[in-house]
């Protein structure tokens, strides 16, 4: 292949990011060094991807139609190198996976003792993250596996596949809270309280409403809710095992049900332990 895989990855991510600068930050290089990358690119494929008029650069219609092309050539990239390991059978020392609250319940059973019979000597570290947090994780190599309520969107070097599981919330307050006494709570009442809600540490779409407390995982919103601090959306399977005291409230289009994804770095292959575990979530 006559273009640099390495330009390949930099017009990918300045694409999606809608900045050399951006790209270069997560890549981990000078703006230079991308900017050189991308228009050595430019050159190979013989014309302009970027308009550069603007104060960032855009897409040109040439540009999205090798965006395309060349997302496939990097996602089928991975997959050579998923199978090289696989056929190499370098099984990986460690194995971690970032997980929302709402999942690990389901997760720390059968997969577990399965991953632990099939791969004894492989260390599995298992942590809570929720949401924008878990992709930066994946992003920064921090961890290899996902687990997460299925988003809007996902930037170009995240994998995903949908879990065939789906996990349901439900709102709590608790049983000594004053809208523990309410029939049918509306709106305007738990405007009126305090909300305890998910606020991870990296840019997400969660706001709070009025008088709000956060914490970047469930459990510790869980803690909050027993306590009194306010009323929470929870997963149901949390406050069933770790809930005493909560009081699930009846509130309209509650309990919701989420889906739920599994994601991993396109950009970094998993090790056989790895792709084992991620096809043992996928068909339960």
């Amino acid at each position: 292949m006559r273009y640099s895989p390495e330009a390949l990855v930099a017009f990918v991510e300045a694409a999606s990011l809608g900045s050399f600068s951006a790209a270069a930050r997560k890549l981990r290089k000078s703006q230079s060094t991308i900017s050189i990358a991308i228009a050595n690119f430019e050159a190979d494929v013989g014309c302009p991807l970027f308009d550069r008029t603007g104060r960032h650069p855009t897409l040109n219609e040439a540009g999205r139609q090798v965006l395309r092309r060349v997302e496939a050539i990097l996602d089928a990239s991975a997959q050579l190198d998923a199978l090289a390991v696989r056929l190499a059978e370098h099984v990986e020392a460690l194995v971690s996976v970032v997980m929302s609250d709402s999942y690990s319940v389901t997760f720390q059973g059968a997969v577990m003792a399965r991953f632990a019979e099939h791969y004894p000597h492989t260390e599995l570290r298992c942590g809570p993250s929720e949401d924008a947090d878990v992709i930066e994780m994946i992003q920064l190599g921090m961890a290899q596996i996902g687990i997460l309520a299925t988003q809007p969107s996902y930037p170009a070097d995240v994998a995903v596949a949908r879990l065939p599981e789906q996990a349901e919330f439900a709102v709590y307050v608790a049983s000594g809270h004053p809208l523990a006494g309410i029939a049918q709570v509306q709106t305007q009442h738990l405007e009126n309280a305090r909300q305890l809600y998910i606020k991870t540490y990296a840019p997400s779409l969660h706001l709070g409403r009025g008088q709000a407390w956060s914490a970047p995982d469930y459990l510790t919103l869980l803690e909050f809710a027993v306590r009194g601090f306010g009323w929470a959306e929870l997963p149901k399977a949390l406050v069933a095992r770790f809930g005493s005291g909560l009081v699930e409230l009846q509130v309209a289009g509650y309990p919701r049900r989420v889906d739920m994804d599994v994601a991993w770095s396109s950009r970094r292959a998993l090790g056989p332990a790895g792709q084992w575990l991620v096809r043992q979530m996928l068909n339960r």
